[in-house]
């Protein structure tokens, strides 16, 4: 009898739960209008959401649970879920500052690198900023008698598209040292096939007239990564690194931060293992190797993370790498994942000090994942060196959203690698082509000797992981403004092309398995022969459009935003999670 009545209990509590459970929406403003970008969550729980560009919200949540709204800039407000299911928030500036503008060079290896900081008085903008970016140089036109080939490294990195989105939706201006063209292509999943055969990725190209200039044709060059199913993967050995000094503070950082990795978390399964390093005026472990069916032991250590201190960020690497090796699982997933705002400013901190000390780690087989959070101090140039030198990937995340991508959608991506060092290399056929450019990956280029130095470092492809990378190619025939005379060579043989008529390029890629030192090298011949656009391709020149009017690019050819939205008009595609969506109302927002 006892027994009946308490699951009887059970049972009127649960129903009483799921009936208090309700949809909550609503707007938030400030003093000048709507806030688009607002962070809402539900207190205690990794439930979250932020508004869009009209201000509006939706969130699922209990009678009685307090809903935390936070925006940078802004007093951080907290409301109760009562009876109605409509809660309109009017946000309050956290502070009255006057405008400060200052802007800064420095330089990375003999490349300029961009700093800027501003403080305003009213807005969505409203504190001082020093995000830092790495300045890059864009590509021009080369000529393939001068310079038959291309060569670079590929790149997965996603970081630059949601950092773009993140500062449209505040309003603020783009600097143009923020844009990656490659990594907002590659933010997007493409309609790429899976690979077949021995090699770990399948290859697709497609020649089309180019949107944005008529007398020139655009080359995509595409790659798909195998797909692997979660339970399929190798085990894991993961060391969380955690920025817990005093600018990760923010509501946009470190509490964001441990709701994110909250996610992962609950992915884990028991062959997986966490161990947690924090480094704030000092590195310390916080959690030794945990397995993945510990998650309350695991979320708990998260939980306890508060910020204070400088930022020992050198200190901090050297103790989870030094931690993922003692715990190394032989033919398993063994990887640091680094989430900072990248403000490292005691012992090693300077970018060529974090490239050298990175470039050490990166032989003992642990891969890196770098995390960027919050804005204001956001260093994207030394999370990019990281990134790049340490055998690993860059994303950014501002939002539970963005988290959720790249730690569920995108889990295997993220954590497994199924190749390494991928290098691409084209040559153009002189018959065809007059001139090539590179779109994008400035600062991933490399040496045409260094396609076949196995020595050399370049990017990795993770499961699922997609690549493109997009060639401005200008015909034989065609005049064109950005073409230049050239001197003429002595020594250069004429050789018969008869053989090669119906040529465009020629495509070589070279990678390494996951833990091999000897490169694989496969070829793709393309064809002389432009096709109607995929609605893919449509999209992706959308995207490249786009990035190109935010750096102000001089082939951008006068186009305008009206010219980026005609590409996509009506011809989205499969876009089941609405990131396609979305690009077009950033677009739309832009101005």
């Amino acid at each position: 009898m006892f027994k009946k009545l308490f699951y009887a209990m059970l049972l009127l509590s649960s129903i009483t739960l799921v009936a208090q459970q309700r949809i909550i929406t609503g707007v938030v403003s400030d003093e000048s209008g709507p806030l688009p970008g607002v962070t809402i969550v539900v207190k205690g729980t990794t439930n979250g959401t932020e508004t869009d560009f009209d201000g509006r919200y939706s969130i699922s949540a209990n009678k009685g649970d307090v809903l935390v709204f936070s925006f940078v800039g802004m007093k951080t407000l907290e409301e109760k879920v009562k009876e109605s299911s409509v809660i309109n928030i009017l946000m309050e500036a956290d502070s009255v500052l006057e405008e400060v503008v200052v802007t800064g060079y420095g330089s990375l290896r003999g490349k300029k690198a961009f700093s800027s900081g501003v403080i305003r008085i009213r807005g969505r903008n409203q504190i001082e900023n020093r995000d830092s970016y790495v300045g890059r140089s864009e590509n021009i036109f080369k000529s393939p008698i001068n310079s038959p080939l291309s060569t670079f490294s590929i790149d997965v990195d996603k970081a630059s598209y949601s950092n773009i989105r993140r500062m449209i939706n505040n309003g603020q201006k783009v600097p143009k040292e923020a844009v990656k063209i490659e990594e907002m292509i590659n933010y997007f999943d493409y309609k790429y096939p899976q690979p077949k055969g021995r090699h770990p990725f399948s290859i697709t190209t497609e020649v089309v007239s180019t949107p944005w200039n008529k007398d020139t044709q655009l080359v995509r060059i595409g790659l798909k990564g195998k797909e692997y199913k979660e339970e399929k993967l190798p085990a894991s050995n993961l060391t969380f690194l955690i920025d817990v000094s005093g600018s990760m503070s923010e509501q946009n950082k470190l509490p964001l931060l441990k709701s994110a990795f909250k996610l992962l978390v609950n992915q884990l399964r028991e062959k997986d293992k966490v161990a947690i390093v924090v480094y704030a005026g000092a590195a310390g472990v916080v959690l030794k190797p945990t397995s993945g069916n510990e998650k309350g032991k695991i979320l708990e250590a998260l939980d306890q993370l508060k910020a204070g201190g400088s930022t020992a960020g050198g200190e901090g690497i050297e103790l989870a790498y030094k931690l993922a090796k003692e715990n190394y699982i032989k033919d398993g997933n063994n990887r640091v994942i680094l989430a900072t705002d990248g403000d490292f400013n005691v012992g090693a901190s300077s970018n060529v000090a974090m490239e050298e000390l990175i470039e050490k780690k990166r032989k003992s087989g642990v891969f890196l994942s770098v995390l960027g959070f919050g804005y204001g101090n956001y260093q994207d140039d030394k999370l990019e060196v990281l990134a790049d030198k340490g055998n690993g990937n860059h994303a950014y995340i501002d939002t539970m959203q963005e988290a959720q991508k790249v730690f569920s959608k995108e889990f295997g991506g993220t954590l497994y690698t199924i190749a390494k060092d991928v290098k691409i290399q084209v040559e153009f056929n002189p018959k065809k082509v007059q001139a090539y450019r590179l779109v994008g990956y400035e600062n991933r280029l490399l040496n045409d000797e260094d396609f076949v130095d196995d020595t050399k470092d370049a990017g990795e492809l993770g499961s699922g992981h997609t690549v493109t990378a997009l060639y401005e190619v200008i015909p034989v025939g065609v005049k064109s403004k950005f073409l230049k005379n050239l001197p003429k060579l002595k020594y250069t043989q004429n050789k018969k092309l008869d053989n090669f008529d119906d040529e465009l390029l020629t495509v070589k890629f070279r990678y390494k398995l996951p833990k091999e030192t000897k490169s694989i090298e496969l070829v793709k011949i393309v064809k002389d022969e432009v096709l109607a656009p995929t609605n893919d391709m449509n999209f992706i020149s959308a995207v490249a459009l786009f990035g190109m009017q935010l750096s102000k690019s001089k082939f951008k050819n006068k186009s305008k935003i009206e010219d980026v939205l005609k590409l996509v008009e009506g011809e989205l595609g499969e876009d089941k999670d609405g990131y396609r969506s979305e690009f077009i109302r950033l677009v739309k927002t832009y101005n």
